[in-house]
């Protein structure tokens, strides 16, 4: 997923320079097991929310999530991690965006290690008030 990224990827053991990232959580016992991973499900979850953030602007509005493309669990999560969402759209169709998600977490009790956690691919599309697919709106003119 890094060959579509529209930023240089991250220097070893950093978070991507120059990105803000759309969401930033850190996971509680609540949401692992008995070993202190945090579950599969869980980060989809969050992995859901922060890819609707940029579908949601450009859509400007609703957006449903229609499919998951892609989905890599590169490390584990453990609880207390300070987990970074990067989401950016890699294309869109006439009511339809793609969104890749990249998550990093940084591992504050182990001298603030920072290590990609997960990978992912969503689409969404755009939905009218009656949650029926509506086109997307014109791009502003430069």
């Amino acid at each position: 997923m890094t060959d579509s990224l529209p930023y240089p990827p991250p220097a070893p053991n950093s978070l991507p320079a120059g990105q803000m990232p759309v969401l930033r959580v850190i996971p509680m016992p609540a949401d692992s097991n008995p070993s202190g991973d945090v579950f599969g499900g869980w980060i989809m979850a969050q992995v859901d929310l922060a890819g609707s953030v940029p579908a949601q602007g450009r859509a400007n509005g609703r957006v449903a999530t229609v499919a998951v493309t892609s989905f890599v669990f590169k490390e584990p999560v453990f609880v207390g991690d300070l987990l970074s969402f990067y989401a950016h759209i890699v294309k869109t169709g006439r009511t339809s965006i793609t969104v890749a998600v990249e998550v990093y977490a940084e591992r504050i009790r182990l001298n603030s290690e920072v290590v990609k956690v997960t990978e992912a691919t969503l689409v969404y599309v755009a939905t009218d008030h009656q949650r029926r697919p509506r086109p997307l709106p014109d791009l502003p003119a430069d």
